[in-house]
């Protein structure tokens, strides 16, 4: 595919995933975490007027305030609005930004007709794999809206597909020196974060072919997991006293016990299917109450290696407006698998060059790093190597957990 068609399939799926939306539900920020859709909208379209203009020679093309309200978090570029107060941006509207798209849209398109330098084809790819980025961000966003509205409002009716996927034998790898990352001349496209490539000895293992289930959380939650200090890091520990957790994330106690709400709806926990929207301290607690561990993020790449296979995975773009977890089989996709690793440089990293070096290297402080994607991730933005990452104690993604041994 060309970048240019590439280009415009992603753009116009940014759109389109915006749909099921009224232009109030596009304003709303439920959290500091969180960013209003519209908001997600425009940032993406600055991305490319902020870094790819200026190397085509094009003047921007919204007012000079824009330049600061949807900047997220480049200092090298200038000021940030605040990201907390997203939501209070009232001001431009859904359909100025959608204008704002279009005519950002205009310029790209018409230099890549007219082609462009390979190297600014490369900056054009980033910027696509950003807005991916941020689909998947603009789907999490908008579920945790929705469902802490006592109304409960369906982004899409869409019918539940049940589970059903016949245990497999977890996989199993002697110990062994294995490369990891990608090198930094890699043909493909990659995050800076996911190079150099170096070989790292990663001692015998093994790792369940599934994802753990509700079935398995619910036993963990009657078991008195949740309040046994003995499970907990100490920072979970706290966590889980000063906010009250109880449960999954989107789990409420219903008249006929636990409901979950979801983008379709509330519904029973289906018991085969995969628990999501959990912290990395409810998954490393549920690994120990479970007399397993977490995987490193090594581990999990050495078994991605080995088990490539996407084409069973639950992705963004494989069941059509179904967005919620059913098992595979996959490694891939469903949920983000927390590791055990922290975020941390690879031997001899080095971020990109300006601006751009903001992306991922500053933050690699007192996060974790998840793998394989979820049922929210396009699917060719998921590869062994990606490496996600998020503070311990965020669950608004489709976060999940696979054990290890």
């Amino acid at each position: 595919m060309t970048t240019l068609n590439r280009y415009r399939e992603i753009r116009a799926r940014s759109l389109m995933l915006t749909e099921p939306l009224t232009a109030e539900d596009q304003v709303v920020q439920s959290m500091p975490d969180a960013s209003p859709t519209k908001w997600h909208l425009a940032h993406t379209t600055w991305f490319f007027e902020t870094f790819v203009f200026p190397k085509i020679g094009l003047s921007p093309v919204s007012p000079p305030l824009y330049r600061e309200v949807f900047n997220s978090y480049y200092e090298g570029v200038g000021p940030q609005f605040s990201r907390a107060h997203r939501g209070t941006l009232s001001r431009p509207g859904v359909e100025e930004v959608r204008g704002y798209r279009t005519k950002v849209d205009a310029c790209i398109e018409r230099a890549l007709e007219e082609g462009i330098a390979p190297e600014l084809e490369r900056l054009v790819e980033l910027g696509l794999h950003h807005e991916e980025q941020h689909q998947e961000l603009l789907i999490t966003d908008i579920k945790h809206a929705l469902c802490m509205n006592p109304l409960a409002p369906i982004y899409r009716a869409s019918p539940v597909p049940k589970t059903s996927v016949h245990p497999r034998a977890p996989f199993r790898f002697d110990e062994g020196m294995h490369a990891i990352g990608l090198p930094i001349d890699h043909s493909g496209f990659c995050f800076d974060n996911e190079t150099p490539e170096h070989q790292t000895f990663v001692p015998a293992f093994e790792l369940s072919s599934k994802l753990v289930t509700n079935a398995e959380w619910l036993a963990f939650m009657r078991d008195g997991g949740y309040s046994k200090a003995n499970l907990w890091l100490s920072d979970g520990w706290a966590w889980v006293n000063a906010n009250s957790v109880k449960a999954p994330l989107y789990w409420h106690r219903g008249k006929s016990g636990y409901e979950v709400r979801t983008l379709h709806g509330v519904i029973a926990p289906e018991e085969d299917a995969p628990v999501t929207h959990i912290s990395f301290f409810e998954a490393d607690a549920f690994a120990r109450w479970a007399g397993k561990r977490l995987p490193t993020e090594f581990e999990w790449e050495v078994a991605a290696r080995a088990n490539p296979q996407r084409e069973l995975a639950q992705l963004l773009d494989s069941m059509p407006g179904y967005l919620h977890p059913r098992e595979t089989g996959s490694i891939f996709g469903t949920g983000w698998q927390w590791t055990s690793s922290a975020y941390l440089p690879y031997p001899k990293y080095t971020p990109l060059p300006g601006s751009l070096g903001e992306y991922n290297g500053k933050f690699m402080n007192a996060q974790r790093v998840l793998r394989g994607g979820s049922l929210a991730t396009p699917r060719d933005h998921v590869r062994p190597t990606y490496r996600n990452f998020f503070q311990p104690e965020k669950r608004w993604q489709f976060t999940a957990l696979r054990l290890a041994n």
